[in-house]
C-alpha cells in the first residue's frame, strides 16, 4: 500500500495537497503523521524523505517528494482516476496553473501562513500581497469560465488543480481576505468538500501546536 508522510494538519499546506488527491480519488494509502518542531522530527523525516521535508510518498521502492511531483506520480499510476482533466486543453491549463501555485505567491504565503485552528484579522494588503490575491482570483475565474461548466470546481469536477489551490482557499478564509463574489462561491464549495472537512476534523484533534504560526497576527477567534 502507498504511504504518505505528512506533518501537522493545522499548518502543513504542502501535506494537504497530495493527501486531498489520494482521498478525493479513493486511492488507498497509509497515512504517517510526523509533527514538526519536535526533538526527533528531523530524524524521523529522514527515514522517509531524502529532503527531510514533507510530504513524501512511498510506493514500494519508489520515493517521491514535493507535492506537485506526487500529484503527477499519482496521475500516472492511476490513469483511470482523471486526476487531471481528460480534455487535452483543459489538462494543459490545469497543469500550468498548478505549477504556478507550486512555484509562486511568496508574499501571500509569508503574510498568511496556513492555520486552520484560528481566524485572524486581515493583514495589511501591500501591493505585492494584493497582486497575489488578484492573480489567484483571475486564475480561478479563468479556469471556471473556460472549463468549469460541468460542475462547481475549476474544471467542473475536482482535479489536482483544485487540490493544489485548496490551502489558498483556507488562507483566504483564515485571514478574511476580501474577494469577489465568484471567488467566495468557489471557496464555499471547497471548504464544504468532504475531503477538506475530514482533514480539518483530524487537524482539530491534534495535540501538537506551533505558536510561531500565530506570531504577528491579530487573533479574532480560536477553534482549538
Amino acid at each position: 500500500m502507498l504511504k504518505l508522510v505528512v506533518a501537522n494538519k493545522l499548518y502543513s499546506s504542502w501535506s494537504l495537497r497530495p493527501w486531498a488527491v489520494l482521498k478525493a480519488f479513493d486511492i488507498p494509502f497509509e497515512e504517517i503523521v510526523i509533527p514538526l518542531r519536535q526533538p526527533d522530527s528531523r530524524e524521523r523525516l529522514l527515514e522517509y524523505s531524502p529532503s527531510g521535508k514533507v510530504p513524501v510518498l512511498v510506493d514500494g521502492d519508489v520515493v517521491v517528494w514535493e507535492s506537485m511531483a506526487i500529484v503527477e506520480y499519482l496521475a500516472e499510476s492511476f490513469p483511470d482516476r482523471a486526476i487531471w482533466p481528460r480534455d487535452v486543453r483543459a489538462r494543459a491549463h490545469a497543469r500550468a496553473i498548478a505549477n504556478e501555485m507550486h512555484g509562486g505567491f511568496q508574499p501571500l504565503r509569508q503574510a498568511c501562513p496556513m492555520h486552520l485552528g484560528a481566524r485572524f484579522a486581515t493583514p495589511p494588503l501591500t501591493d505585492s500581497l494584493q497582486a497575489n490575491i488578484d492573480r489567484i482570483e483571475d486564475i480561478w475565474s479563468g479556469a471556471r469560465n473556460r472549463f468549469g461548466g460541468g460542475g462547481p470546481y475549476l474544471f467542473g469536477t475536482f482535479t489536482g488543480a483544485d487540490a493544489m489551490y485548496l490551502p489558498i482557499v483556507t488562507r483566504f478564509e483564515t485571514y478574511g481576505v476580501p474577494v469577489r463574489e465568484a471567488t467566495r462561491a468557489y471557496m464555499d464549495t471547497m471548504l464544504a468538500h468532504p475531503v477538506f472537512t475530514e482533514w480539518r476534523t483530524s487537524a482539530f484533534n491534534e495535540s501538537w501546536r506551533i505558536p510561531d504560526y500565530s506570531v504577528g497576527h491579530t487573533l479574532i477567534e480560536s477553534y482549538v
